[in-house]
């Protein structure tokens, strides 16, 4: 049985138990019970907010602002939520989320939500949560609208929201603009919260945390070198410091270490131990189709034993075609940068005659070109007009490794990116010929990268803008990789293995600062997601009251009688499209599989 259905049950029962004791009048009166939904009022409080509330321009000139950037989120949020509808309608294996339940923010059922983080989490929803509540009954008292309680709602025993329910007939007889302000000053308060949870943050990365040196392991590829390596061997949350005594800092220094040692070779982790590593030379990635897949061990070059990277790229260097000989047989390998498309409007398509398919660009202008960064290096010392000569293999369909030799000449167009030539060729894989091949079989942990995004990198010469972009790099970083294939893992905190690859400087124990850090992450979080969420122009959200607010403000302006059953129909059908596109998102990709 699975988390989600084990919490399922858990629901059911609770609302068994909550509703015959509501029936049977056991619970307090202030205890209020609708299915799996239980709410407690209270009447306490009203005084602070009253005293809160006293210097009422400045509190209506916030809740102006939050007018503001609310209707400007509002209208983001009804186009992102239409075209990611329409998209999973469209393409449905493409859909961000895979599953509905990733929808929620429930560490351990959300697959992009660890366990490890659930406390912190739980800190910022409360956080969230009572901010967002205190704003409407703070912006309440300034408007002068009766609030009738306040409380807290849990769905179950996890808390859903607090709330402020504000007298009825009070709200009524509020003014157009004061309603407004009070059902904006929630998501407000929350993107208050983020920006000043983000903005510790980032300060306290930049100056309290750094990157410990070496390769920070992620994990180690199935099958590969290193993960049969003997005892200790090399797991998640290793750094490799060193090879065969040569000091690592960085990927590009383990690279060339390994580059220039022998197939044995001996690395040395952050802990002091000590790893033999027996190299040999396996294909990693490869595209639909490729002559052979993910794990097949490459043994030999035209005949000459290879085990390393180092040792292949040297043995297909300058060929046009080799024989390559692996664990599962003998191919025909023709070199070159792997394209899936051939744009019929540009330079290889239309002046060089070159079909849309699939194809293997052995060499532009005699210069070979065996993986994208050889062909961007050649095509860099081209100019736009340059008539070249391209060397391609492709045949009749999507196999373009048992096509036969193509030559086409070709005048290069402008590139957008640069003053050089331009090709026009697409889906430019990596590797050669569509494979990537390694010897050594980890992957590494994007450390530095992270600690960049999160203000390891300084505040640059703007640091307004610097905030801004951090904030939405935040903002996906806990499902960084569907947002970017090629980041292989999502952060969700400092926590277990991760911290392994920093360090902390200053007084503070370093479990302090990376729970105050994560605590700070998530809360921030966790209040952008709520103010965004909240401003989806659909009831009973926020964004619903300020659409139909906007709606009868645009009536009045109109030259006809104002009618509340055309800003009732406006605005039940803006609703009723935000809602079904909600549910497309969350279901359709998973009915048509």
């Amino acid at each position: 049985m699975n988390t989600l259905l084990w919490i399922l049950v858990g629901v059911l029962i609770y609302t068994s138990v909550a509703m015959a004791l509501n029936a049977r009048g056991v619970l307090p009166s202030s205890f209020r019970v609708s299915g799996p939904i239980l709410t407690i009022h209270t009447k306490r409080g009203r005084a602070a907010l009253e005293w809160l509330a006293q210097p009422k321009r400045f509190w209506r000139a916030w809740g102006n602002l939050g007018v503001g950037i609310a209707v400007v989120i509002m209208v983001g949020s009804f186009v992102a939520v239409l075209f990611s509808a329409f998209s999973a309608i469209t393409a449905p294996e493409a859909a961000r989320i895979a599953r509905p339940q990733d929808a929620l923010v429930i560490p351990g059922v959300n697959q992009f939500l660890p366990w490890a983080a659930a406390v912190d989490i739980l800190v910022g929803l409360l956080v969230g949560l009572v901010v967002h509540e205190g704003g409407h009954g703070l912006l309440c008292r300034v408007e002068n609208i009766e609030i009738e309680s306040m409380g807290v709602a849990l769905l179950a025993f996890i808390p859903l929201g607090a709330f402020v329910q504000p007298d009825e007939e009070s709200q009524r007889s509020a003014d157009r603009g004061g309603k407004t302000r009070m059902f904006a000053a929630g998501v407000t308060n929350n993107f208050l919260v983020t920006a000043v949870t983000f903005a510790l943050l980032f300060g306290l990365v930049a100056s309290l945390v750094t990157v410990v040196p070496g390769v920070a392991i992620g994990g180690t590829l199935p099958g590969s070198p290193a993960s049969d390596a003997g005892d200790p061997g090399i797991d998640r949350g290793d750094v490799i410091t060193a090879v065969d005594g040569q000091p690592v800092e960085d990927q590009a220094s383990f690279d060339a270490a390994l580059a220039e040692a022998d197939r044995e070779v001996t690395v040395e982790l952050r802990n002091g131990e000590t790893v033999t590593v027996q190299r040999r030379l396996m294909v990693t990635r490869a595209v639909v189709d490729a002559p052979f897949g993910t794990e097949t061990t490459i043994e030999a070059v035209d005949g000459e034993p290879v085990y390393t990277q180092s040792e292949f790229e040297a043995a297909v260097s300058g060929n046009e075609v080799v024989e390559l000989d692996t664990d599962e047989g003998t191919t025909q390998f023709p070199v070159g940068v792997f394209v899936s498309a051939v744009p019929a409007d540009d330079p290889l398509g239309a002046d060089g005659g070159a079909p849309d398919r699939p194809m293997l660009v052995h060499s532009v202008a005699g210069e070979p070109t065996p993986t994208p960064e050889a062909l961007s290096t050649v095509l860099q010392e081209t100019e736009p007009g340059d008539t070249v000569e391209v060397v391609a293999y492709h045949g009749d369909g999507d196999d373009p490794w048992s096509g036969e030799r193509h030559v086409y000449e070709v005048t290069l167009g402008e590139n957008p990116q640069g003053e050089y030539g331009y090709l026009g060729v697409g889906g430019i894989q990596q590797g050669t010929s569509g494979i990537v091949v390694d010897d050594f079989g980890i992957d590494t942990y994007p450390a530095s990268q992270y600690h960049a995004l999160l203000g390891g990198s300084g505040w640059g010469d703007d640091p307004v803008s610097t905030f801004i972009s951090r904030t939405f790099a935040v903002l996906v970083l806990p499902f960084a990789s569907v947002v970017d294939p090629n980041l292989a893992y999502n952060f969700a905190g400092f926590n277990g293995e991760i911290s392994n690859f920093y360090s902390v400087s200053g007084p503070l124990s370093a479990g302090v600062v990376f729970g105050l850090i994560n605590v700070l992450f998530w809360t921030g979080w966790v209040n952008l997601n709520l103010g965004i969420f909240n401003c989806i122009p659909s009831y009973p959200l926020d964004g619903g009251h300020i659409l139909r607010s906007a709606v009868e403000a645009t009536i009045a302006r109109l030259p006809m009688e104002p009618d509340p059953a055309v800003a009732t129909a406006v605005t039940v059908a803006i609703s009723a499209s935000m809602i079904l596109s909600l549910l497309g998102m969350l279901f359709v990709p998973q009915l048509l599989g």
